[in-house]
């Protein structure tokens, strides 16, 4: 088959390389229909995380077909659609069984495109597959499902539940990336009085409005005010960057709450000294994907209006273009890129 492979920071191809197999009773092979391009990819390619090792074949993120199951599999059959959780879970270890996920002890977590191939290719070895992959309806896009693989999952459980989001809160959301902007279409859900996105980019800001902000701004009168006075209730952090960061420090309330959600690229300093009398609470975390089957109702009866965060779409072997479209997103306004079959 074809992949897009990792060869060392700064290299990556789409190349020829082994099919799955199944190597565990618990693995299923999918044949992936759509996979998608994450922030987390251009940190492996910038060699941010040393533990991804060249020849891997990189992504997390997949829809498609059941072609395979291991003897233990008994949720899903081959011809079944279903979505290729971005995190896989052995089901059975004390953090699986408090739907900690992303936790997991017993060989799952973040494995795909990161301790093992992929789904950036054009079939994927799913582990855990009773446990890590969801069933999808006919009814529901094939665009709109990869997104719950884990975009929306991670912009609902670190962002908005971690957050405390609720009626009333004013909420900032500081990054207007796909993950920032799935984060403001979720707290809606929640009636909060009022959603401000704040990103340097303006088209990232004109597709905040669109999808749901009360205001987007590039960091100006709005937040400077808010930092002034009342503050925020509650600041998702998604840009995982060091100075965004600070940023929501700044702005949120005494008493309120900090969801960081971006990938640190780089440390960050906590200012306790200037933060402890604020009584804030500060949240981090990696997402378990616990909440894809409520997210997959509320997308089946048309209560997530997110199709708008899929701006490009591109064939599988057309993958190495894609990043780098992804990789200037903040400047052509690419969020989410959608990479199918043809």
């Amino acid at each position: 088959m074809r992949g897009l492979v990792y060869h060392g920071p700064g290299q990556i191809s789409w190349d020829t390389v082994a099919d799955p197999e199944i190597e565990e009773p618990a693995d299923a092979v999918v044949r992936v229909e759509a996979t998608t391009v994450c922030g987390t990819d251009l940190h492996i390619l910038r060699g941010d995380l040393p533990e991804v090792k060249p020849g891997t074949v990189l992504g997390h993120e997949a829809v498609g077909e059941v072609v395979e199951i291991g003897a233990e599999v008994h949720s899903v059959s081959p011809g079944d659609q279903v979505i290729v959780s971005s995190v896989s879970a052995c089901g059975r270890c004390p953090f699986c069984r408090d739907s900690m996920f992303g936790q997991c002890r017993g060989g799952g977590g973040w494995v795909l495109g990161n301790l093992i191939n992929g789904t950036q290719a054009e079939f994927v070895r799913v582990p855990f597959a009773d446990h890590s992959t969801q069933r999808r309806p006919e009814t529901v896009a094939l665009g709109d499902s990869v997104l719950l693989a884990e975009v929306l999952p991670t912009a609902y459980e670190v962002g908005v539940r971690n957050g405390h989001v609720g009626p009333g809160d004013v909420v900032v959301v500081v990054g207007a990336g796909p993950v920032g902007l799935a984060a403001v279409v979720l707290a809606r859900i929640y009636s909060p009085r009022r959603i401000i996105a704040v990103d340097l980019s303006a088209p990232r800001l004109e597709a905040a409005r669109r999808l749901g902000a009360d205001a987007a701004e590039v960091p100006g009168r709005l937040i400077a005010d808010l930092a002034d006075g009342p503050g925020a209730d509650v600041v998702i952090e998604a840009a995982g960057d060091p100075e965004s960061f600070a940023l929501c420090t700044r702005v949120v309330r005494p008493g309120g709450h900090i969801a960081n959600i971006g990938t640190p690229g780089k440390p960050t300093t906590l200012h306790l000294e200037a933060l402890w009398r604020k009584n804030i609470t500060i949240s981090t975390g990696q997402v378990d994907t616990s909440s894809t089957p409520w997210l997959l109702e509320l997308m089946r009866y048309g209560r997530l209006p997110v199709s708008g965060l899929i701006t490009h779409t591109f064939g599988l072997d057309r993958t190495v273009d894609a990043y780098e479209l992804f990789a200037e997103g903040p400047a052509t306004g690419a969020l989410k890129v959608l990479l199918r079959r043809e």
